[in-house]
């Protein structure tokens, strides 16, 4: 099997969830670097948060029995419960016009929903992990 058909032969819920997450961890940085109250911050920050709601619920569908979990979750999905809290944490925040509080939410969600989880996510015994590391670039 070639890697390109081992992804597409994954459940739909997991591609999206990786085309969603792999979108949020590249618009992130826009959203957080880019002139506060700017139009192209307040699109990027519109596009991450439609694609880090897409990430956590599309998570929710994921699940591994193998692992240590309670009904196929595991610890990772802990940090859905965070995408989700910091999401809304942030939104209402904004809402308010309270900026520091909103910069705060969206800069943890974007490095634990993001960075963190990515990280977990691509460890050598993770399925993503493995079809980069071994499958992809042959490092065994």
């Amino acid at each position: 099997m070639t890697t390109a058909a081992s992804l597409s032969a994954l459940p739909m819920s997991v591609q999206l969830h990786i085309a969603a997450a792999v979108g949020a961890l590249v618009l992130g940085p826009v959203a957080l670097w880019s002139r506060k109250g700017s139009p192209v911050h307040r699109s990027a920050g519109y596009v991450w948060v439609g694609l880090m709601l897409t990430a956590a619920i599309t998570s929710l569908f994921i699940r591994d029995f193998r692992l240590p979990n309670i009904a196929g979750y595991t610890p990772i999905h802990l940090v859905t419960v965070l995408t989700f809290t910091g999401l809304s944490a942030g939104i209402v925040a904004a809402l308010k016009r309270r900026i520091s509080t909103h910069q705060k939410a969206m800069r943890r969600t974007y490095i634990g929903g993001c960075l963190v989880a990515g990280a977990f996510a691509l460890l050598p015994s993770r399925f993503l992990g493995h079809w980069l590391w071994v499958q992809t670039l042959g490092w065994a």
